[in-house]
């Protein structure tokens, strides 16, 4: 029986439980929203069949565009030898993307994602020859109308620079079998000089206007590359003819023009590929981390004191993700939204408590399933809002399976005092509690990527920062320090791939961040009585001036018999 087979007894069977459970009164028949459901499509993501299906499927449309260009007039080699030099150089790039790219080539949406960009920047190139060749335009147009920014730019912003320097290589090797043998040399070098300039540009893209910034720079690079290699050509400029300037400049348009479009257009449809490929782009953080956002508005009124908790984590762990290099603004966003699920109860958590603790007339148990369970209810609350899948991750691995230390010591107190009643005899040894530590713990799983690491210790660090008493630099190093070697130990940081160099970084941005934060205000002097008074001059009730009229202020009632037996006397 193969794993979907078992998946789907297993959700049959739990259908119909939850159903008879329905029945008798004992279940709403709704159930908590889980990742786990889509567990076919994540087992179709990994497949090894279908990504070599994708490798196929792109070989074989290469191969078309090999046989169609070899067809011409213009075979960019020979035609016995076109398709299989094709095929050879496709094993290449497939090679290449395999031991270069692994973390990519896991997920078959991503290896989709790549070879379909690739497939849709050939087959532009393909088309803008066919183009020209119908409309009888100068051969030069083949290679000043190809946008060479197109299948780089998706990739660099979508999937990292590294596999936007992929990109530009692939489709400049991929793409001298497509062009006239004669524009070979030409091609390579504008393809490479547009897919560079394009990887540089968008290494931090956080704004849609720096996609259009560049297509402008890829334009010139077009524009500027056009003339040194004479494809467009100054010299017809010198002889004054008013049809040379005007095709001169024709061609200067298209050529800089080409660039500038292609960067319109990809900033239009970044947002469709994200969607269609379950990506997140640098711009898309930005938006989510609006703080308008309806979960972060009602985590302002409702858990004030988790809302500035997660705040203060998302500035620790961005700064640290900036000093190690990994994504920073997917630190600030997961930091958010980590503690979404204190929101079904705050008051159960110390930021957010007054003067009374629910804790007190709970047992330690019932307390530690409380705390526990906002990760779940956090994951509910996500899911239900359509949040991003790595916030979402982030909510389940940020205390990954640690132990609720606090109120499993507290339950181990409780039980000590009662096996001192039962050796006195004031208790029945069969009624001392059972303490499972497994009732303690979080349910995992624990941080599997380098940011979901750096707020996990984030969370840690600012949590316990807050008891520090008179915090000093020291105090800060240490605590830090203890924390992250605890977590270490505990076996908490294994999977999220961070180095202990990294680690030292983290540990190293976390004291700088936090010993702004708690820094210590100068002890002003106090001013006593004395020096109250003979320092306020304003003739309020705490000054001399204002003393001295009191004690000669006179009542009018005084005053009016005083007139009156002035009048009598006179």
């Amino acid at each position: 029986m193969t794993g979907h087979q078992i998946d789907f007894h297993v959700g049959l069977f739990d259908f119909i439980k939850r159903r008879r459970l329905t029945q008798q009164g004992l279940s709403s028949g709704k159930k908590r929203r889980t990742q786990a459901d889509g567990a076919v499509v994540d087992s179709l993501d990994r497949s090894a069949v279908l990504r070599y299906s994708i490798y196929g499927g792109f070989a074989a449309l290469f191969s078309l565009f090999v046989l169609m260009a070899a067809k011409g007039p213009e075979a960019p080699l020979v035609v016995e030898h076109g398709i299989l030099v094709g095929i050879l150089m496709m094993v290449m790039v497939v090679v290449a993307f395999e031991m270069s790219h692994q973390e990519v080539a896991k997920r078959n949406c991503q290896v989709l994602l790549v070879f379909a960009g690739l497939a849709l920047h050939l087959a532009v190139l393909r088309g803008v020859a066919i183009f020209v060749d119908t409309n009888g335009f100068h051969n030069s147009l083949k290679i000043i109308l190809i946008p060479f920014a197109l299948a780089p730019m998706v990739h660099s912003v979508l999937l990292g620079k590294q596999m936007g320097l992929f990109s530009t290589v692939a489709v400049s090797i991929l793409g001298c079998l497509l062009v006239p043998e004669d524009r070979i040399l030409s091609y390579l070098v504008f393809s490479l000089m547009g897919g560079l300039t394009v990887v540089f540009v968008t290494q931090e893209v956080r704004k849609r206007g720096r996609l259009l910034r560049a297509g402008l720079y890829v334009g010139l690079i077009v524009l500027i590359l056009s003339y040194a290699f004479d494809l467009i050509s100054v010299r017809p400029l010198f002889s004054g003819e008013m049809r040379q300037w005007e095709a001169f400049g024709i061609n200067s348009a298209v050529a800089f023009g080409t660039g500038l479009l292609t960067g319109m257009i990809v900033s239009g449809l970044l947002p469709i590929v994200e969607g269609a490929f379950g990506l997140t782009s640098d711009i898309s953080w930005l938006e989510l981390s609006d703080l308008n956002h309806k979960l972060l508005r009602r985590m302002q009124l409702e858990a004030p004191g988790t809302f500035h908790h997660s705040l203060v984590v998302a500035s620790l762990s961005e700064a640290a993700a900036e000093m190690i290099g990994a994504n920073a603004m997917i630190c600030r966003v997961c930091s958010y939204f980590h503690d979404i699920g204190k929101l079904t109860k705050p008051e159960y958590f110390i930021e957010n408590q007054g003067d009374e603790n629910p804790h007190d007339a709970l047992t330690p148990t019932m307390s530690a399933l409380i705390i526990v369970a906002h990760v779940k209810d956090g994951v509910d609350l996500a899911l239900k809002h359509k949040l991003n899948s790595r916030i979402i991750d982030v909510i389940t691995e940020h205390h990954g399976d640690s132990l609720v230390y606090y109120f499993y010591r507290k339950a181990q107190e409780q039980r000590r005092g009662e096996e001192e009643k039962v050796a006195n005899g004031l208790e029945n040894e069969e009624d001392l509690p059972n303490i499972d530590e497994k009732n303690f713990r979080y349910p995992g799983p624990t941080p599997r990527t380098r940011e979901s690491g750096i707020i996990s210790l984030a969370d840690a660090v600012e949590s316990a920062s807050r008891s520090l008493q008179k915090p000093t630099p020291q105090k800060i190093r240490g605590l830090i320090d203890e924390i992250t070697f605890n977590r270490l130990k505990d076996g908490q940081l294994d999977g999220c791939g961070l180095t202990v160099s990294e680690l030292r970084s983290v540990r190293e941005s976390f004291s700088k961040t936090l010993r702004s934060m708690l820094h210590s205000r100068i002890d002003y002097p106090k001013q006593g009585k004395k020096a109250e008074r003979k320092t306020t001059g304003d003739g309020g009730p705490g000054s001399d001036l204002g003393r001295s009229d009191q004690r000669k202020v006179v009542p009018v009632e005084v005053l009016e018999k005083h007139r009156r037996k002035m009048a009598g006397d006179s």
